[in-house]
């Protein structure tokens, strides 16, 4: 039977304040948000509807069955095999996914579910429901889950557990090892390199966000759209390529060139966008204006 070390107290502080953290911190912001700019609320979930809907529901199959059938049951075919074969063009098809799917759920949300919301603060509360649901879905759900093992660790559960998988699906025990090795080295530098990460990728939406959010406001910005994708699309190339060995880069050169992302996307589109938007301003004001003659 594997060891793997016990889970300590000042370990257990952390995964519980990191699963606190991720799940109760984009909630915070977006009420302070929606509260401070007079925004409703169905914004922030339009834009968590979204992401589940385009990157989670739809993105993800459709992405496995052209590139990991096999994980859907599926046998290989030859589309899978000649781009698994490729890693250059693996980590692009990992960039393109992400951003035709959610930045088509952008543009989509805008047209239609928000298409009467004209104020430019409608942008960065949809990014932050966006952005936000992504960190709750992905770290929150995922810090309470290590908190789960972390109790069976401790308890001496994990090994009855670990044995069975031997004994069931033997090729997945290497994984349950490698996972309960990492919770039970957690340390504060995971909790905050990962709290750092995804306000990165918070950033990123938002931006994101305000650029989809002008290209269906204002006729002739249309072209905003596809900037939104190749952006999107080479972040994630990015990480793709780390993902596939094409890039061996230490773990800081990733974080900073994907911080670069986030914070250049998010300051183009608000300096060059949001800040500049006069015609968002003027109608706030016309909306409150019949709000208040009503």
């Amino acid at each position: 039977m594997t060891e793997i070390a016990n889970v300590s107290a000042k370990q257990f502080v952390m995964l519980v304040f990191g699963a606190i953290l991720m799940i109760a911190g984009p909630i915070v912001i977006a009420v302070i948000w929606t509260k401070k700019k007079k925004e409703r609320f169905t914004t922030i979930l339009v834009g968590a509807a979204t992401f589940l809907l385009f990157a989670i529901i739809l993105e993800k199959p459709v992405q496995a069955l052209l590139i990991a059938p096999t994980q859907m049951g599926l046998p290989d075919t030859g589309i899978s095999q000649f781009i698994n074969a490729r890693p250059v063009l693996l980590a692009l098809f990992m960039g393109i996914f992400p951003g035709v799917f959610e930045e088509t759920g952008r543009l989509l949300a805008f047209k239609t579910l928000l298409r009467k919301r004209k104020k430019r603060e409608t942008s960065i509360a949809y990014g932050i429901g966006h952005g936000g649901f992504e960190v709750i879905i992905f770290l929150g759900i995922t810090y309470i889950s290590n908190i789960s093992i972390a109790v069976m660790i401790n308890s001496g559960a994990f090994g009855t557990v670990l044995e069975l998988v031997r004994s069931q699906a033997p090729e997945q025990a290497d994984s349950l090892v490698t996972l309960g090795s990492a919770i039970a080295s957690f340390s504060f530098a995971d909790l905050a390199l990962g709290t750092i990460e995804r306000i990165f990728g918070v950033l990123f939406h938002i931006g994101a966000s305000i650029i989809v959010f002008y290209a269906c406001r204002d006729k002739g910005r249309i072209w905003l759209y596809p900037i939104a994708i190749l952006l999107h699309t080479a972040m994630d190339f990015v990480a793709g390529m780390t993902a596939t060995g094409v890039l061996t880069l230490p773990v800081w050169a990733i974080e900073v060139i994907l911080a670069a992302f986030g914070v250049s996307s998010f300051l183009g589109a608000y300096l060059l966008l949001y800040k500049r938007d006069r015609d968002g301003k003027a109608a706030e004001e016309l909306i409150l204006d019949n709000a208040t003659k009503r």
